[in-house]
């Protein structure tokens, strides 16, 4: 019977009402909110900041690495003769082979990065995910100067070594999104949740576009600065986050609602409804504190275990005062990895995100080395035009989450931009030969593929995170989310074997 009540009560909570504008949402936000909002925003910006000078840098790379002086190398030997007498002994022997180890440099990373998103997931539901963020941050951006910055300088090729330091980069840089996203769902609801992912999901696109920007502006200088400028400042912004990133409301003392994090259920409505029920007055206070937050607490096993023994035994004040600070402070059980795979969803979105990681990585990697290559554009023009795949998926990823509040599921959103991805791609690829018909369809391919992306990786991810069944009583944002991007890495490995 006690059960068929906290039901009753738990049905009878305000739901959320889908629709809502996102000026409504911000309004109860706190500067905690926007402060986690921009803070994560921009670390994971420059996190793909400096992946995606690799990709860009790609077409040089091969020059340094075969003695080969295509227009816009930089390097040293281009300028001097003999240039023999800089590159006696090149790395490889023709583009073939750089091409083929550039490739297969994109499949460490990847491969390692898809274990490390397995790993770093479970272990962000159990250990401060602050720390968690900023260890990768800021060792990631080391390794990316030993990889681009050092050996281009000392003249350190060595195939081996290169491989071996973009794999230990791949592992680092997986510890990044699970955080982030975990972070971002202790802060922000289901209420409104797909708009406010749409716009912060960006920040993936947001940061491939300062990389490809970046690279234009200082590739004159070599290479090497332009992994040595991103890496910076991602090791600076993860200093910051260690002091001003505030990875959960319990740690500042705050409880919001579980549901709908800057909304609460009246203080007299919750009343009412304990009343009701004969509940006791004590359990009734302990609850109204947190206001609309009591009724998702209930479910909770020591406090329903209080609960129900009210009439057995008066709480003391002590009881009291351990009570709130345990429910304040006290940090959630974490999920199992296989229990994770179990949840509803899980699975399927992890292998739609494998299929739908591979087309979209195919761009973020070769890109600019196509437009490069392939169709002979100077690599400056080909930096700045591959931005339009991310413009496009930024601009996918607003409207598909306005949309799916809007309707109150994502499914469909999904399902629909990823119909119509799939010819947006082969139109490109027939039609896309002149630089003005070639942004436009990049920038529709990116709208329907990349914004497609951002959906299922951040507001879908968070919502299995925090779906219904786990009732607040586990940490599995983190979790679900590094399973379903884990999985998308695999793909994408797969695509670039």
């Amino acid at each position: 019977m006690a059960d068929v009540e906290e039901e009753r009560l738990l049905a009878a909570a305000p739901k959320a009402k889908t629709g809502k504008s996102f000026r409504a949402l911000t309004r109860n936000w706190t500067w905690c909110h926007f402060s986690v909002f921009t803070l994560t925003f921009l670390s994971y910006a420059l996190l793909h900041a400096c992946r995606k000078t690799f990709s860009n840098v790609k077409s040089t790379l091969e020059d340094e690495w075969t003695g080969l002086c295509s227009p816009g190398n930089t390097s040293l030997y281009c300028f001097v003769e003999p240039k023999q007498t800089w590159m006696s002994d090149p790395l490889f022997k023709d583009g073939d082979e750089a091409e083929l180890f550039l490739g297969e440099l994109d499949t460490i990373f990847l491969f390692m990065y898809a274990v490390g998103l397995f790993v770093s997931g479970s272990i962000g539901d159990r250990l401060p995910l602050r720390a968690v963020l900023c260890f990768g941050m800021c060792s990631s951006s080391l390794t990316i100067i030993v990889f681009g910055s050092l050996t281009g300088w000392l003249k350190f090729y060595r195939p081996p070594f290169y491989g071996f330091i973009w794999a230990i980069n791949g592992l680092l840089q997986s510890t990044a999104w699970p955080s982030v996203v975990a972070i971002m769902g202790n802060w922000f609801g289901k209420h409104g949740r797909g708009i406010v992912f749409g716009v912060w999901s960006a920040c993936a696109s947001v940061g491939n576009i300062i990389g490809a920007l970046l690279v234009s502006a200082v590739i004159d200088y070599g290479y090497e600065v332009t992994f040595l400028v991103p890496s910076v400042s991602l090791f600076a912004c993860g200093v910051i986050n260690v002091f001003c990133l505030v990875s959960h409301p319990s740690d500042i003392g705050m409880t919001l609602s579980e549901d709908t994090e800057s909304e609460s259920t009246p203080v007299n409505e919750t009343e009412n409804l304990l009343n009701k029920d004969g509940i006791h007055t004590q359990c009734k206070s302990d609850h109204s504190r947190a206001s609309g937050y009591y009724l998702q607490r209930l479910a909770s096993s020591e406090e329903d275990r209080r609960c129900k023994g009210h009439r057995k035994r008066e709480p003391s004040n002590d009881d009291d005062k351990n009570d709130s600070l345990s429910s304040q402070g006290k940090k959630k059980d974490a999920i199992g990895f296989l229990a994770a795979w179990k949840l509803p969803g899980v699975l399927v979105y992890s292998l739609s995100y494998a299929c739908l990681k591979l087309v979209n990585y195919a761009f973020f990697f070769w890109l600019p080395y196509y437009l490069s290559k392939g169709l002979k554009w100077d690599q400056h023009k080909a930096d700045n035009l591959s931005t339009l795949y991310d413009v496009g998926g930024i601009i996918g990823g607003i409207v598909g989450g306005l949309i799916s509040d809007w309707m109150g599921v994502r499914s469909p959103v999904v399902v629909f931009m990823l119909v119509f991805g799939a010819p947006s791609l082969f139109i490109y690829r027939e039609y896309g030969v002149t630089y003005s018909w070639n942004a436009f369809l990049m920038t529709v391919a990116g709208f329907f593929i990349n914004g497609s992306a951002n959906l299922e990786s951040s507001a879908i991810a968070a919502d299995l995170g925090k779906q219904e069944i786990l009732r607040g009583n586990k940490e599995a944002i983190a979790t679900v989310t590094g399973i379903i991007d884990g999985t998308g890495s695999v793909g994408a490995a797969v695509g670039q074997v």
